[in-house]
């Protein structure tokens, strides 16, 4: 038997909602599946972002202009010298952690302003 989905499409627009509700019941049975949990996790995952209210600034690349970044993430961390160009050869590393969006874009901004490349978590 070949698959017709044309045909099946346009059985499926005569259906009234009782059937297609059984179509879908019958489906999940015959294939142990659930067609609600997609649903379900995508609106939690939806839930846990708006949610959100502090970011990690992640260094993931020092780019071409390295020194620049290592003053850069000196100025933004606070860190000595050594320490901030140890962060920037140790890329992909966290710059900040648990700040505030506006910082973190603040941050993420100042750094691939000077070449780096920056992820927000």
């Amino acid at each position: 038997m070949a698959f017709d989905k044309d045909a099946i499409i346009a059985s499926l627009k005569e259906a009234s909602i009782s059937d297609l509700n059984d179509l879908v019941k019958a489906i999940e049975e015959e294939f142990d599946v659930s067609a609600a949990a997609p649903v379900a996790v995508a609106g939690a995952a939806g839930g846990e972002a708006a949610a959100k209210d502090s970011f990690t600034v992640e260094l993931t690349s020092a780019g071409s202009a390295k020194v620049k970044v290592i003053k850069a993430v000196k100025d933004i961390t606070g860190l000595g010298l050594k320490d901030a160009k140890a962060l920037v050869d140790g890329a992909p590393s966290n710059v900040k952690e648990d700040v505030k969006e506006d910082e973190a874009n603040d941050i993420k901004a100042k750094l691939e302003e000077v070449g780096a490349s920056v992820t927000l978590k």
